[in-house]
């Protein structure tokens, strides 16, 4: 009778799991395993909020294993001894894994492939994540896409025929949830396997109240699929930009953690689609594109999460680092109304509206001038959603300098900015209650009126909007050697 392990990461789901499908359909029996070794991923192991979203998630996985008869065995790492002392104990004849693509992941799953097939064991990898591969995927010269449109326009078709694996029928699980086969398997030298608890992912201090607004899991987010079909896909293309309502999919996390992948998303809203006959999906697939060309970015230019994608702008002066503001900032105490809205909101759920996040990180980038990388580490430890690849890109488009940037002379206004997509100020009045009464205008701009200003207690702004615009631009002129802009300075 033959086992094979199969080793979940960041594909926490049964259904559509090529990995587990390949290794049910190749061998008698599988042993679901988790490795937890946060050192191999270096200063991008998960931050706080990610690990409470990893532990739930877990457990979520755990259950589902529990209802087919199997278990997850949670091991600690290294992650090649812990595998090779699984496989001595169970006698274990091959590995399967999902592919992961950060840089890290990439080199350590390489030297723990050619480890253990210098053992004698079978490694299998698969695509659970992506719609293509990104080494797939080419210009008509055979160079990686630096401009999402044509790479758009390369990969739509090509998710055309893309159907979701059910889960494998009949699994057999090593071991099943026999105590006394784990007993015998660590007699023969495997490691115990250890409580999920005892990784102790969860935050000490009880930060994550705002959380219980979130449900991970496979099934948490299939029921968030349904959620956006049945509410939001119908309006997506204009309620997406309106953080004051649930217009998104909110599905970010989920698929982060592997708990859904984008060929389930798009199968289950083109079913929805046929059902309904209404809604446009094309708006919605073409930003989960905007997340699978972020990891084509990472993956051929994997110094991107910490270098300019745009080397123009290693000679960007920013200004020294303000400590000072760069709490206020974090704290949501910018005394810019739109601004301390999306900060609170992140520290309070683990999220942040797409629109929203692209206001806070122009403000620390272009008003406030400090560099993005400090904005994105904190986002990095804040948001459940938090994705190598797709953090770095966002947060060089805003600065300007990543691939298919906005422009270094587009800096958001985020009093015009707050006017056009919370007009009555609903998402502001519901993050920050000192304005929670504020008429008119001033919900957007409450310095306009000193006296309300000094009643509400809410902070004056760190910055004059007007001339720290002025500032950045001057700044980002002297990085391209005093040369003018290529426009005229556009302020959104």
């Amino acid at each position: 009778m033959s086992t094979a392990i199969v080793w979940f990461r960041r594909d926490l789901r049964l259904a559509d799991n090529p990995a587990l499908t390949a290794a049910a359909k190749a061998h008698d029996t599988v042993l679901a395993v988790y490795v937890h070794a946060p050192e191999e991923e270096g200063e991008w192991a998960p931050g706080a909020a990610s690990r409470w979203w990893l532990h739930h998630s877990l457990k979520a996985l755990d259950a589902s294993l529990d209802r087919l008869g199997g278990r997850l065995h949670v091991m600690r790492g290294p992650s090649l001894d812990a595998l090779r002392a699984l496989i001595a104990a169970t006698d274990a004849e091959a590995v399967y894994f999902n592919r992961l693509y950060e840089p890290r992941a990439i080199r350590r799953d390489k030297a723990l492939r050619k480890a253990l097939e210098a053992d004698g064991i079978a490694v299998a990898s698969c695509n659970a994540a992506l719609w293509c591969e990104p080494w797939d995927i080419a210009t008509k010269q055979g160079e990686p896409y630096r401009v999402f449109t044509p790479f758009w326009r390369n990969l739509r078709p090509r998710i055309e025929g893309l159907e979701p694996l059910p889960v494998p029928h009949g699994l057999a699980f090593a071991g099943g949830k026999d105590a006394l086969w784990e007993a015998r398997s660590r007699a023969k030298g495997a490691a115990a396997s250890t409580a999920i608890e005892n990784l102790q992912l969860l935050p000490t201090l009880d930060w994550a109240r705002g959380f219980a607004e979130w449900t991970p899991g496979e099934q948490g987010a299939h029921d968030m699929v349904g959620i956006f079909a049945d509410d939001a896909l119908g309006h997506y293309a204009d309620g997406r930009d309106l953080p004051a309502r649930h217009g998104t999919s909110r599905l970010s996390p989920h698929l982060h953690f592997g708990e859904i992948s984008p060929v389930q998303i798009a199968t289950s809203l083109r079913e929805h689609v046929a059902r309904r006959r209404s809604a446009d999906i094309e708006p919605y697939l073409r930003q989960l594109g905007w997340r699978e060309f972020g990891h084509h970015l990472l993956f051929h230019f994997p110094k991107t999460p910490k270098e300019n994608f745009n080397p123009a702008f290693d000679g960007m002066r920013w200004a020294p680092r303000d400590a000072h503001a760069l709490r206020r900032w974090k704290q949501g105490l910018t005394g810019i109304p739109i601004v301390d809205a999306g900060m609170r909101e992140l520290w309070a759920t683990g999220w942040m509206h797409n629109r929203v996040r692209m206001l806070v990180a122009s403000l620390l980038t272009k008003n406030l001038r400090q560099h993005w990388l400090l904005g994105a580490k904190w986002f990095w430890d804040t948001l459940v959603d938090a994705d190598l690849a797709n953090n770095a890109m966002g947060w060089q488009w805003v600065a300007g300098s990543g691939a298919d940037a906005a422009p270094y002379f587009r800096i958001f206004n985020p009093v015009t900015q707050s006017e056009k997509f919370d007009p009555d100020g609903a998402y502001i009045r519901r993050w920050v209650p000192e304005l929670a009464k504020a008429p008119g205008r001033l919900v957007h701009a409450p310095w306009e009126d000193a006296d309300f200003l000094r009643r509400s207690g809410y902070p004056k702004p760190i910055v004059d909007l007007k001339s720290s615009r002025e500032d950045a631009l001057r700044a980002y002129r002297q990085s391209r050697g005093g040369r003018a802009a290529e426009a005229p300075a556009r302020e959104e």
